[in-house]
């Protein structure tokens, strides 16, 4: 069996440098391309002859790395956080013009996939819900994407936009990567949360939506598209 080809854009950072040797490692993929922000993206791109590309660069660049990529005919897994629904949306259409498809991941984690499919189940019988993400003090944006998209997925439960669904976001050390959904009803509470402890709990997801990416149609959000694929 011939390996998939993947590049990644960001090679050098926190997920990044993780994301190369997940790759490696796996035995239906090749890695051949470590490509950073600086370099000359469709330059590297074109010259290692990659299927796939992760971004794991940093916000906002996700939707531009996407759209380079899908240009040079290369399928992406946009990683990098800040790519909203509407940017989503943008990558789609963009990629089915070309015929090609990729994958746009707020979260690699299994367990944050898992809190949202639960969340949701919880918003349909108790509306009234906010978002608590905490990272580390280095963490650029906030909200984080994360907390984002799990705000849009519950907004379209409850059937209000996405900014009605309050977002608290904490910056501070010793943090990793949590996010809590709290729902109030009268006389109770239900707090669904999920911390992560290492970056090895995005593994099974990013391995997961390189494979996909490899033969989606169009371009798919959030991590379960992947799994269940």
């Amino acid at each position: 069996m011939t390996a998939l080809r993947v590049a990644v854009v960001g090679a050098t950072g926190r997920l990044g440098s993780l994301a190369c040797e997940w790759i490696d490692a796996a035995e239906d993929l090749e890695l051949v391309a470590r490509i950073e922000v600086d370099d000359a993206l469709e330059d590297r791109l074109r010259g290692s002859n990659a299927a796939v590309a992760v971004d794991a660069t940093r916000a906002p660049l996700g939707l531009e790395h996407g759209l380079r990529m899908l240009a040079c005919g290369v399928r992406p897994v946009i990683g990098t956080s800040g790519v909203d629904a509407a940017q989503t949306a943008e990558l789609d259409h963009a990629a089915r013009e070309v015929h090609l498809g990729g994958i746009v991941v707020p979260n690699f984690s299994l367990g944050v996939w898992l809190l949202q499919q639960a969340a949701e189940l919880a918003a349909r019988h108790m509306p009234r819900c906010e978002v608590i993400e905490m990272h580390h003090e280095r963490k650029l944006d906030a909200p984080s994407g994360t907390a984002v998209d799990t705000a849009e997925r519950l907004a379209a439960i409850i059937g209000v936009e996405a900014s009605d669904v309050p977002i608290h976001s904490v910056r501070i050390p010793g943090a990793h990567s949590n996010q809590e959904v709290v729902f109030g009803s009268a006389g109770e509470w239900l707090r669904l949360r999920h911390e992560t402890y290492g970056m090895q709990c995005f593994a099974p997801g990013l391995l997961a939506a390189v494979r996909f990416a490899a033969n989606a149609s169009g371009v798919a959000r959030g991590v379960g598209a992947a799994f269940a694929g």
